[in-house]
């Protein structure tokens, strides 16, 4: 199996080929070792920063911005966003507030990017 990806590690924006040869993952195209990494981590697990708006209790419209600490199996994004969706805040808010610990039972927090009063 082969892939092609454009590595976001740095701001070179490499166009990387990976591949899988005897059990072992091959990375060209890279230029510095963060797309090494980056190419056989996106090949073989990757994992994505998830961002979102949660919903803050009395507030009509009041939206509070939030994100994963950490980085989680892409294949969890979904279950992520979804326990995201069922929260509802209560402010006062401030960035770096966990408002949802372990989500989707990655180990990863989500925690509010926006102070809200």
């Amino acid at each position: 199996m082969e892939k092609n990806f454009v590595c976001i590690a740095c701001p070179m924006g490499c166009a990387l080929r990976v591949w899988e040869e005897n059990g072992e993952t091959h990375v060209s195209g890279y230029t510095c070792r963060r797309g090494l990494e980056y190419g056989k981590q996106e090949f073989t697990a990757p994992m994505r920063t998830v961002t979102s708006s949660v919903a803050v209790k009395g507030r009509k419209h009041g939206l509070c911005s939030v994100k994963t600490d950490r980085t989680v199996p892409k294949e969890k994004v979904e279950e992520v966003l979804e326990q995201v969706r069922c929260l509802r805040a209560e402010a006062p808010i401030r960035v770096g507030d966990v408002l949802l610990k372990n989500a989707a039972g990655t180990g990863a927090n989500i925690v509010a990017t926006r102070n809200v009063d």
